[in-house]
């Protein structure tokens, strides 16, 4: 299957990287692109952010010291002024 470049300025990077590593186009292009995937595959889902951040939030947390979330508390947080 062919694959065709139309944008000049990815061309001539794809060319660069390709002269770069002494390699033809499609195997530049093969090797940026499967790095590319590495590295997106590497980073953590959000999922896994924002349980990495509630752990941080409770380790750092010290509960005798917090106030209770009460009705009061919960209702204050709403007031205007």
């Amino acid at each position: 299957m062919a694959f065709h470049i139309k944008n000049p300025d990815t061309d001539l990077l794809a060319r660069k990287v390709a002269a770069l590593r002494k390699t033809g186009l499609t195997e530049a292009v093969h090797t940026a692109l499967l790095h590319e995937l590495e590295r997106e595959q590497r980073k953590p889902s959000l999922v896994e952010v924002g349980i990495d951040f509630a752990r941080e939030l409770r380790a750092r947390g010290n509960p005798q010291k917090g106030r209770p979330a009460d009705k009061t508390f919960r209702d204050s947080l709403y007031e205007d002024g």
